[in-house]
C-alpha cells in the first residue's frame, strides 16, 4: 500500500480497507496519514505470502507496481491470488517488457526526467501481459479488463489507453472457489 494514498480514497469511497506493505516506514506514514483524516484503515506491515496463510480472503486485491519488482512473480501471483475471494477481483498494474518501456520507464523516468531514482526498475523484471494473463488463468481467474496507462510529462497527468506497450492494467475475476497448483504456471 506504499504511503496509503489509494487505500484512504478507497476508505473514502465507504470500502473497509486493509493494505500491507513490506517496508515499515511505509506503514508508520500510512497510519498517521490514515488517523490525520479520520479514516479507518487496517495498515500491517507484512508479505502477501503471509497473509495469504492466514484465513482472511478479500472481495477485491489490488497490486499496484509491485510485481515489477518482485524475485518470484509465479509464487507472487499464487499468493495474491490466494487471499481473493471466490467472484472476488484482482487488479494488476505493472509495466510491460518492451524496447518501448525501457525508454519510457527506465531512462525517461529515471535518468531524463528523475522522477524516480536511479536503478529503481530492472527491465528484466518487466512482465508481458500475456505472461501474466497466463499466471492468472492458470490460477482460476479470467481477464475481463486490459488498459494501458500513459503519463503526460508536462503536468504529470495520467490517462488510459488501448497501448499496453509501457504501462498497464488487468483486471482479473475468480471464476470459483478453486485455483490450480502453484506448478502449473508457466515458466518465464
Amino acid at each position: 500500500c506504499g504511503g496509503g494514498l489509494l487505500a484512504e480514497a478507497l476508505a473514502a469511497l465507504g470500502a473497509r480497507v486493509h493494505g500491507i506493505d513490506v517496508v515499515a516506514g511505509n506503514i508508520v506514514a500510512a497510519r498517521q496519514h490514515a488517523r490525520a483524516q479520520q479514516h479507518q484503515i487496517t495498515y500491517d506491515v507484512t508479505t502477501i505470502e503471509e497473509l495469504a496463510r492466514g484465513t482472511q480472503r478479500y472481495d477485491v486485491v489490488l497490486t499496484l507496481e509491485v510485481v515489477e519488482h518482485v524475485a518470484n512473480l509465479a509464487a507472487f501471483m499464487a499468493a495474491c491470488t490466494s487471499v481473493v475471494k471466490p467472484g472476488g477481483i484482482l487488479a494488476v498494474a505493472t509495466i510491460n517488457r518492451t524496447l518501448r518501456s525501457w525508454l519510457f520507464a527506465i531512462i525517461g523516468a529515471e535518468y531524463i526526467l528523475r522522477w524516480l531514482p536511479r536503478g529503481t526498475h530492472q527491465w528484466r523484471k518487466f512482465v508481458r501481459p500475456q505472461f501474466l494473463r497466463q499466471l492468472l488463468e492458470a490460477r482460476g481467474f479470467k481477464v475481463f479488463a486490459a488498459r494501458g496507462v500513459r503519463v503526460n510529462p508536462l503536468n504529470r497527468r495520467f490517462s488510459t489507453t488501448a497501448d499496453l506497450s509501457v504501462n498497464y492494467m488487468l483486471l482479473a475475476v475468480r471464476s470459483n472457489g478453486k485455483t490450480a497448483p502453484a506448478d502449473t504456471a508457466p515458466s518465464i
